[in-house]
């Protein structure tokens, strides 16, 4: 009787282990995404992922400090195998506060250049998106606004419109010329903008170029995605304000315009990190930079990728080559010198 109680116990144990195995080879046709990119136009790139690989992703949104938040509480037990965020400081933040790993791929390493990764490989970039002017083509010449520098000069004195000082994409840019310039001179730069605000800062970026096209202000600082959405959008009025608001591509120190990226990392306690890396090398991909670059409007990281219509139009411009982790790293002093200047 002991004996076969051992022995139905034993086969027992090798069921439960078998069904175990079932689990795992299940978990392992999956991938956990937390992103902070909020456009429909990325779901049929996940589809693809999935009919590729045959690896379903598990998708949780958020905005970048939301998804950092909710990381850092979930601790160990945390479900995220990859986080992407639409800025480089938002994966710096996330890197400082422990939750990414770094992972070495040389799909990533030659498909991504150095400038657009983490050194260490705990972020990469796999889109850009230039953080530029849009301007009265009336009252603004271009050569007036082809350097950073002048914006904060006072020719466009009341005549500036930009978003607030929370803005990720703003802190970027400030910690771009902190990195390029030193903090004094990026301070009186900043001095300079606060100085030049025709209104106190409001809205998105799309409402400062609508406000450069309604003349409450002749400069504005924008995205590229987001003029080029509207140069091509189906709202006429948007395609005939962009005839009459130019996009124009500043230059830091001469040596091109500031460039951001979207990009995500492994999460430090991924549980299914090998999908993980799968998933970025994807992302990576020259059909995944072209889908994203023809239906959000951003530009490939990789230069291979050509740049389809309408991004084709905007691309040919010269992008600065500073990394991008040097200058999410001077958020902090951005947000710091921002705040002091009254930058709201």
């Amino acid at each position: 009787m002991a004996l076969r109680t051992f022995v139905t116990t034993l086969l027992g144990a090798i069921l439960l282990a078998g069904c175990s195995g079932a689990n795992e080879d299940t978990e392992l046709q999956e991938v956990n995404l937390y992103s902070a990119r909020h456009y429909d136009s990325d779901l049929p790139l996940y589809e693809r992922f999935t009919e590729l690989t045959g690896i379903k992703i598990n998708r949780i949104e958020g905005n970048a400090d939301q998804l950092i938040a909710r990381m850092k509480s979930e601790g160990t037990n945390s479900p995220a195998d990859v986080l992407i965020a639409a800025d480089a400081g938002a994966l710096w933040r996330a890197q400082e506060a422990g939750l990414f790993q770094p992972v070495q791929s040389e799909t990533l390493t030659s498909r991504i250049p150095a400038n657009l990764r983490e050194p260490d490989g705990n972020w990469y970039g796999f889109m850009r998106r230039a953080r530029i002017v849009a301007y009265d083509a009336a009252k603004v010449k271009p050569e007036e606004i082809d350097d950073y520098a002048k914006l904060a000069e006072p020719r466009f004195r009341g005549k500036l419109c930009v978003r607030s000082s929370d803005s990720v994409y703003n802190l970027s840019l400030v910690g771009a010329l902190i990195e390029a310039w030193g903090e004094k001179r990026a301070e009186q730069w900043v001095s300079g903008i606060v100085a030049n605000m025709a209104r106190p800062p409001e809205g998105g970026d799309r409402d400062q170029i609508r406000a450069v096209g309604a003349g409450v202000c002749e400069v504005a600082l924008t995205n590229s995605y987001y003029y080029i959405r509207m140069a091509s959008s189906d709202d006429e009025a948007d395609r005939k304000l962009t005839q009459r608001v130019k996009l124009g591509f500043p230059s830091l120190d001469g040596k091109g315009a500031h460039v951001n990226i979207s990009g995500g990392g492994v999460a430090v306690n991924a549980p299914n990190k090998a999908n993980a890396v799968r998933l970025l090398e994807f992302f990576a991909s020259a059909e995944a930079q072209s889908h994203i670059a023809a239906e959000n409007n951003e530009f490939p990281a990789s230069p291979d990728v050509t740049a389809p219509s309408p991004v084709d139009s905007y691309s040919n411009f010269t992008a600065n080559p500073m990394g991008v982790a040097a200058f999410a790293a001077r958020q902090p002093e951005a947000q710091s010198l921002m705040s002091a200047a009254g930058w709201r």
